[in-house]
């Protein structure tokens, strides 16, 4: 589905857009997921809305098959990309799982603020912006995904999280169609 509407109380949340991460191979150019994740940033703090930023710092504990632990992470590895433009009222959340709810306070925050829906971004895909995304419509928020400001490091987990699983989270979009409805909701 196309996203259609924006709630009058939107977030955006962009998931783990940071120096460590951004430095994986992705399987489309990170230049422009951070392009088009940095001009959502910037259309929401020009419309007063909440931009929540997330960056991870760990994983959970347990058995999987693939090597998935961070361990000791380097110098700088959790720092968000500048492009970000992180600013003073932007709301960090560091987390140790895939999605950005568990155990970091984050809906509480965003409910403190009334908001209602979420516009998520950021990397990977499939890993990260669909747990928050699951985790969201879970919860009751409105959910949007602005896939050309998101990628992964398999072309096929990407396409088959936006073709198959986003639709029946919420709506999907690209940032100008969201950025446009954004300037039209809040005009």
């Amino acid at each position: 589905m196309t996203t259609t509407t924006l709630d009058s109380r939107t977030a955006l949340i962009v998931i783990d857009l940071q120096q460590g991460i951004v430095s994986y191979p992705a399987a489309h150019p990170i230049g422009g997921v951070v392009n088009n994740a940095s001009a959502l940033a910037a259309a929401f703090r020009g419309h007063g809305l909440p931009v929540v930023l997330v960056n991870v710092a760990g994983g959970a504990p347990g058995r999987a098959e693939q090597a998935r632990n961070l361990g000791q992470l380097p110098p700088g590895w959790t720092d968000l990309v500048p492009e970000l433009n992180r600013q003073p009222g932007d709301h960090l959340v560091t987390k140790r799982t895939w999605g950005a709810f568990t155990d970091t306070g984050l809906d509480a925050h965003l409910r403190s603020l009334g908001v209602t829906q979420v516009v998520i971004a950021g990397v990977a895909t499939s890993i990260g912006v669909e747990s928050t995304a699951r985790q969201a419509q879970e919860l009751g928020y409105n959910v949007t995904l602005a896939v050309d400001a998101m990628t992964d490091m398999n072309a096929d987990a990407h396409a088959n999280s936006v073709a198959r699983i986003f639709p029946r989270l919420g709506e999907t979009g690209t940032t100008r169609e969201i950025v446009e409805l954004l300037g039209r909701t809040r005009a």
